[in-house]
C-alpha cells in the first residue's frame, strides 16, 4: 500500500499551473515521499510524465476517475 505524504488538489487549473504547483509541493517533501496530484486538465497526463522524467522524480501511477486525473509521484 502506498502511503501518501501530501495531496495537491489542482482541479480547475490549466497548464502550466498543475506542474508549477506540483514542483512547489515536491520541494517541501523528503526524498521518497509520495505526492498525490489531482487535476482536471487532460494535458497533465503528458505533462506529468515529462515533468517526472526531466526532474528525476518517479511517476508511481497515473489514473483517471470521476473526470479527474490522479498522479502518484515519488520524490527523488
Amino acid at each position: 500500500m502506498t502511503v501518501i505524504a501530501e495531496k495537491l488538489d489542482a482541479r480547475g487549473m490549466n497548464c502550466p499551473l498543475p506542474i508549477l504547483r506540483t514542483r512547489k509541493a515536491l520541494n517541501l517533501l523528503e526524498s521518497g515521499a509520495i505526492l498525490e496530484v489531482i487535476t482536471t486538465d487532460p494535458g497533465a497526463v503528458k505533462d506529468m510524465a515529462s515533468f517526472c522524467t526531466q526532474t528525476g522524480n518517479r511517476l508511481v501511477s497515473s489514473t483517471e476517475a470521476d473526470n479527474s486525473y490522479i498522479f502518484m509521484i515519488e520524490k527523488a
